[in-house]
C-alpha cells in the first residue's frame, strides 16, 4: 500500500491514470453502444413494415449516432481527471464538440440518402430524381457544420466568421459557380418536367444518345447504346439544345419515315393486261373497281372530247402501288391504328420519285421496331416489278459493265450485217 501511494504521489501520475480510465471508459461505452444499443434498433427495424427505418439502417444514420457516445464521456469526465490543466481541458473539451458536431452533420447526411433512397421507389421518385436538391442541402449542411467547427476550435463567434465570408464573397462565388449553375439548371428541368431517370435523349453536340441513368447536382449520366457513359454538366441542359424521346415512349408508337425512290423512267398508265393481273391482288380488290368506275364517268362526261387519248384519264402504275402500300399499312397488324399512317408523293428529283411511308409502329422496343420496318420494306421491294415499277439506283461497277457488254454486242451485230466489200 506504501508503495502504490508513493506512486500515486509522483507528479503527473494521479493525471496519466485518470486520462487511462477515461479513454477506456469511453472505448467501453462505444462498445456497449454499438454492441447492445445499435443492435437493438437495428433488430427492431428489421422486424418493423416500415422503410424509413431500414433506410436509415441502411445509411448508417445510427451508427453515426452511436460514436457520439464516447465523444460525450471525453467531454464531459475530462473535468474531473486531477491536475488537467485549464488549457489541456479547454482544447479537449472543444475537439470532443467539434467531433460532436461532425458525427451529427454526417448523420444528418446520411439521413438525407436514406430520404431519397425512400424517395426513389415510390411512384414519382422513378420519373424525377432530388439527388440534385439533397447534394445542396448536403452542401448547405457541411458548410454550416464546418462554421460550427471553426468556432469550436477557435472560440471565435460565428457572427464574425460570417463577416469574413461576406468580404470573400467573389471567391466564393467563383468556388461554387458550377454549383450554382447546376442547381439553378436542376429547378428548371425539375419544375419543367424536362427530364426524368429512363428518359432516352440525344444531344449529338456531346455525343449523347442512350438513357439517362443519374440527374446529379452537377452532372447527369447519360448510358448510350454502345454502353458508353456521357456525363453532361446540368446546365448544359438548360443552355443546349437536345431531344427527349420520351414522348414516343409514353405514346407507344415509333415512326417509320422512310421514301421509296421510284425511277421516273418507269411509270406509265395501266393497260388492261397489268388491270387484270393486278385485280387479283387481294389488297386492291375494294380500290380498282371503285378507281375504273370514277374514271369511266369521267371519261364518259368528256364526250367528244374523250376520242382524244391525251384528254382521258387512265390509271397510273404509281398511282395504283400508292394506294396498295396505303392499304397494305391500313392493315398491316404491327401498325400503330391511333398514329397518323399514310403514303405520300414527295417532290420529284435528280434521283427520281420519292415515295414516302409515313406511319408507326406498335411497340417501342428497338429490336421489334426494326424488324418491322425491314419486313414493310422487304415487301415493298419484292413487289414492285408487279406494277411494272422500278427503284432508282444510280449506276454500280455491275452496271457499267453490263452496258458495255450490250453496247459490244449492238456493234458486233451491226458489223455482221454489213454487205461483204467487193
Amino acid at each position: 500500500m506504501a508503495s502504490l501511494q508513493q506512486l500515486l504521489d509522483l507528479p503527473g501520475m494521479r493525471t496519466a491514470l485518470g486520462l487511462l480510465v477515461l479513454l477506456l471508459l469511453a472505448w467501453l461505452v462505444g462498445v456497449l453502444v454499438r454492441s447492445v444499443l445499435l443492435r437493438a434498433v437495428q433488430g427492431v427495424a428489421a422486424r418493423t413494415e416500415w422503410q424509413w427505418d431500414d433506410a436509415l439502417c441502411r445509411r448508417q444514420s445510427f451508427a453515426w449516432l452511436a460514436r457520439m457516445a464516447p465523444t460525450l464521456v471525453v467531454q464531459y469526465g475530462i473535468a474531473l481527471v486531477p491536475n488537467v490543466p485549464g488549457d489541456v481541458e479547454n482544447l479537449v473539451a472543444s475537439i470532443s464538440r467539434a467531433l460532436l458536431v461532425l458525427f451529427v452533420a454526417m448523420a444528418i447526411s446520411s439521413a438525407l440518402s436514406a430520404l431519397e433512397d425512400i424517395y426513389r421507389e415510390t411512384p414519382r421518385g422513378r420519373e424525377r430524381s432530388i439527388k440534385g436538391v439533397v447534394q445542396l442541402a448536403k452542401i448547405v449542411l457541411f458548410v454550416v457544420a464546418g462554421l460550427v467547427v471553426v468556432t469550436a476550435l477557435t472560440g471565435q463567434r460565428i457572427g464574425l466568421l460570417l463577416s469574413g465570408l461576406g468580404a470573400m464573397s467573389a471567391v466564393l462565388m467563383l468556388v461554387f459557380k458550377d454549383t450554382i449553375l447546376g442547381f439553378v439548371a436542376g429547378v428548371q428541368l425539375s419544375s419543367n418536367d424536362m427530364l426524368r431517370v429512363g428518359d432516352w435523349i440525344e444531344m449529338p453536340q456531346l455525343h449523347a444518345d442512350g438513357e439517362v441513368i443519374d440527374i446529379a447536382l452537377h452532372t447527369v449520366k447519360v448510358r448510350n447504346w454502345d454502353k458508353t457513359i456521357t456525363t453532361i454538366p446540368s446546365w448544359r441542359l438548360i443552355s443546349d439544345s437536345y431531344k427527349n424521346w420520351r414522348g414516343m415512349q409514353e405514346t407507344g408508337g415509333r415512326r417509320i419515315k422512310r421514301v421509296l425512290t421510284i425511277d421516273a423512267g418507269s411509270v406509265g398508265f395501266l393497260d388492261d393486261a397489268a388491270l387484270e393481273r393486278l385485280a387479283t391482288l387481294r389488297l386492291l380488290g375494294g380500290y380498282l373497281p371503285a378507281k375504273q368506275r370514277e374514271v369511266e364517268d369521267w371519261n364518259r362526261a368528256l364526250g367528244e372530247a374523250a376520242g382524244v387519248a391525251a384528254n382521258r384519264r387512265r390509271l397510273t402504275n404509281l398511282g395504283t402501288f400508292r394506294a396498295y402500300v396505303q392499304t397494305y399499312l391500313d392493315t398491316h397488324p404491327h401498325i400503330h391504328r391511333g398514329l397518323t399512317c399514310m403514303v405520300r408523293q414527295l417532290a420529284s428529283g435528280p434521283q427520281g420519285i420519292p415515295l414516302e411511308l409515313y406511319c408507326f409502329t406498335d411497340t417501342v422496343a428497338w429490336a421489334e421496331y426494326e424488324t418491322i420496318q425491314a419486313d414493310i420494306f422487304d415487301h415493298l421491294f419484292a413487289l414492285l416489278p408487279e406494277f411494272g415499277l422500278r427503284l432508282y439506283q444510280q449506276p454500280s461497277g455491275h452496271d457499267m459493265q453490263a452496258g458495255l457488254a450490250r453496247q459490244d454486242g449492238s456493234r458486233a451485230e451491226s458489223r455482221s450485217l454489213q454487205p461483204a466489200a467487193s
